[in-house]
């Protein structure tokens, strides 16, 4: 048995806090004071403390999905429209909406640039975070998803039953393993590369 006390948007409870935030919620990320999740059914992110007080929501581009911090601004993926915004943390004021390939979902900060993968064109795009440029777009595997930093490389798991490893300075692709299962997620702990296999019920550690 459990108990719950709502106020606003928040539910407290005995399993924790539960923050009601937009339509169909995906990705998430914390911009060092304040979360922000991604509203993929409503177009929109909404900005939380880490107890649960909602901040505000913001509008995006068409299903949102993949957010990501540069460590001054929060980007968020937008699947629908094919574009990735740029948001200011302070306020969610837009700073910039910049195109990118088709379908894009995950996003990932290399330090210097915003990485993004182009799931319905089977490619990554690298943009400058000062003013979303273009830096370079790369083809890897089928489907890419999420994606992630490991201090001198991007990973890229592509649904399509591969994983791309790929210099962050050049985009070289530096292999492409072959991994059943459609990987979907990655994650770097400092020292190896995570990612998670859905249809197996497994994860594959790099």
């Amino acid at each position: 048995m459990w108990f719950t006390f709502s106020s606003a948007n928040i539910v407290f409870s005995t399993k924790g806090i539960e923050v009601a935030v937009g339509t169909n919620p995906q990705g998430l990320a914390f911009d060092g004071a304040n979360m922000w999740v991604t509203n993929s059914g409503s177009n929109s992110v909404t900005k939380f403390t880490p107890d649960g007080t909602v901040l505000g929501t913001f509008s995006v581009g068409t299903a949102p999905v993949g957010v990501a911090f540069d460590g001054a601004n929060i980007w968020v993926t937008n699947s629908g429209s094919n574009n990735v915004t740029k948001l200011r943390p302070s306020d969610g004021s837009v700073r910039g909406t910049f195109n990118v390939g088709t379908n894009p979902i995950g996003a990932a900060f290399d330090g210097e640039n915003i990485w993004v993968t182009n799931s319905g064109s089977n490619n990554v795009t690298k943009l400058r975070v000062t003013d979303g440029s273009v830096q370079g777009t790369f083809s890897v595997g089928a489907g890419p998803y999420g994606l992630a930093f490991d201090g001198a490389n991007i990973w890229v798991a592509n649904r399509g039953n591969s994983v791309t490893e790929l210099v962050a300075s050049n985009g070289e692709v530096l292999q492409t393993i072959s991994l059943a299962g459609g990987p979907q997620s990655v994650a770097f702990d400092g020292t190896s590369i995570w990612v998670t296999i859905p249809s197996a019920n497994r994860i594959q550690k790099f």
